[in-house]
């Protein structure tokens, strides 16, 4: 979701443009932190074998840092897929 869809919500009252915001904001926000989840679950669970040590061994360290990024990257794949998806779509009034 993207604030730029309130531009399409023009003939709404001012206080619904704001109250439509506001959830906006709070959906991705509840999104941001649903993959901050998925990503600290998946990977620690992937990555980290005992708990012998207060910090992560050497090659934990590596296994997250590769998780991570790799969990990044294909979520920044999807989100553009989706945006040139959504462009595709996109009708002109």
């Amino acid at each position: 979701m993207d604030k730029s869809m309130l531009g399409d919500l023009d003939s709404l009252p001012e206080d619904d443009k704001l109250r439509m915001s506001s959830m906006i904001d709070q959906l991705q926000i509840r999104d941001s932190l649903r993959m901050y989840n998925s990503l600290v679950e998946r990977c620690f669970t992937d990555c980290v074998d005992t708990f012998r040590r207060k910090s992560l061994d050497k090659q934990e360290e590596t296994c997250v840092r590769r998780c991570a990024e790799k969990f990044l990257k294909h979520s920044m794949r999807v989100g553009m897929r989706f945006a040139e998806l959504n462009q595709g779509a996109a009708t002109p009034d």
